[in-house]
């Protein structure tokens, strides 16, 4: 029997770490197929990955979904219910900065390589014309990293994935002020198959939409931080394709 890869964004809160594993158990004993859960340590060699024909499933990053459906052929299955991809823009609490407006040509910007949050707090930061030419990015490796940038006052404004500043202790969060929050909406993660594994796609989205009948399948989405999957179909991911195609020009 083949050995299939399931993969996930590394922008996954590193406290649900453990429930990617418990589904990737549960994803073989429903399928009866072999999966293994492949985790790369940033999105360039997830992409190369994904280019190399290497990834079979994925729980995938809003800005790498048009690559997907439209040059390796995949196909949408569902995203978390009521969850959707949004940003915020943060400061220290002792900071003078009250607002976007406040921001200067030349501040230091903390942010991660989760390109579609990025790219969201980039937008955000418009008012303020700031652009990627006159601010100082700081590159962190997580939000946890790019609060400690704030608190430490090292840098000016941070960039954060709205679940993952909320996932942040609330003794980091005093330390913090939000400017504004990102009211998107229909930007989401969203779990896909690919070519290789097509025969599947019916009999998991059917698994998928169940989870949240039986106790054990509430169990695992709970370890994943959710209630229940939402169907994702073909139209809803052409617009939100299309979407990114249009924030990202």
């Amino acid at each position: 029997m083949p050995t299939h890869v399931f993969t996930v964004s590394p922008d996954f809160t590193p406290d649900h770490l453990s429930g990617w594993f418990i589904f990737n158990t549960w994803l073989q004993r429903t399928l009866d197929a072999h999966f293994h859960l492949q985790l790369y340590d940033d999105f360039q060699s997830q992409r190369e990955a994904i280019q190399g024909d290497k990834v079979d499933l994925i729980y995938a990053n809003p800005y790498d979904a048009a690559m997907l459906v439209r040059e390796k052929g995949f196909k949408p299955l569902t995203k978390f219910g009521s969850v959707a991809d949004e940003a915020i823009i943060a400061v220290s609490e002792q900071s003078p900065y009250f607002k976007v407006e406040d921001l200067h040509p030349g501040i230091r910007l903390a942010t991660t390589d989760d390109p579609d949050v990025h790219m969201m707090g980039m937008i955000m930061l418009e008012p303020a014309e700031l652009d990627a030419d006159n601010v100082q990015l700081v590159d962190c490796d997580s939000y946890v990293l790019v609060a400690k940038q704030l608190i430490k006052q090292t840098s000016d404004a941070g960039i954060f994935l709205v679940e993952a500043y909320d996932s942040l202790s609330s003794m980091i969060r005093k330390e913090l002020r939000v400017l504004v929050r990102s009211q998107i909406q229909v930007v989401h993660h969203s779990l896909m198959i690919g070519p290789a594994v097509m025969q599947y796609r019916e009999p998991l989205l059917k698994a998928l939409l169940a989870m949240q009948d039986c106790d054990k399948g509430r169990g695992i989405l709970e370890a994943l931080g959710c209630q229940q999957w939402d169907l994702v179909d073909d139209e809803q991911m052409e617009f939100m394709i299309d979407l990114m195609d249009t924030l990202i020009t």
